[in-house]
């Protein structure tokens, strides 16, 4: 019986650990430029996504921005605040990164793979945005909102 106690006990801990490690993404982000924020949430499906919840000009010419730069038209008049920019993100938990999701360029209009991981800070997160490979794309550090 007390062996059954303390496995359960010493599997309840590493499940806590290990989710407590796959959520180290879940807050707001302040973006590589610091114009933006990004809210990043798990949803009820398991999946990561992130929404601009700020920026640091929200207008131009007295009207709020919209994501005009997008190649569908009908979407062009959407608010930029309010964009979910990420998607899809599911955690690996052998590599410790975010991967398989998306990332939306609204400055340019492109949608991107994108991977993100923490390397020695949790308040620092690695965003990577790629076209084919990993090996090959963007990269940019964006900090953790306090």
């Amino acid at each position: 019986m007390r062996r059954t106690l303390l496995l359960s006990l010493c599997f309840l801990f590493w499940f806590s650990a290990s989710a407590q490690d796959e959520n180290r993404v879940v807050g707001t982000w302040l973006t590589q430029y610091g114009d933006s924020k990004v809210t990043i949430e798990k949803n009820s499906n398991g999946k990561y996504n992130g929404t601009i919840t700020w920026l640091k000009e929200p207008n131009r010419d007295g009207k709020p921005k919209v994501d005009y730069k997008n190649p569908d038209i009908k979407l062009q008049s959407r608010p930029t605040l309010g964009l979910e920019i990420l998607s899809g993100f599911s955690y690996e938990k052998d590599d410790k990164e975010w991967i398989d999701g998306k990332i939306y360029d609204p400055k340019e209009g492109k949608t991107y793979k994108c991977l993100m991981w923490f390397e020695d800070n949790n308040d620092q997160l690695h965003v990577k945005g790629y076209i084919g490979f990993s090996l090959i794309g963007k990269q940019v550090l964006w900090t953790r909102e306090k």
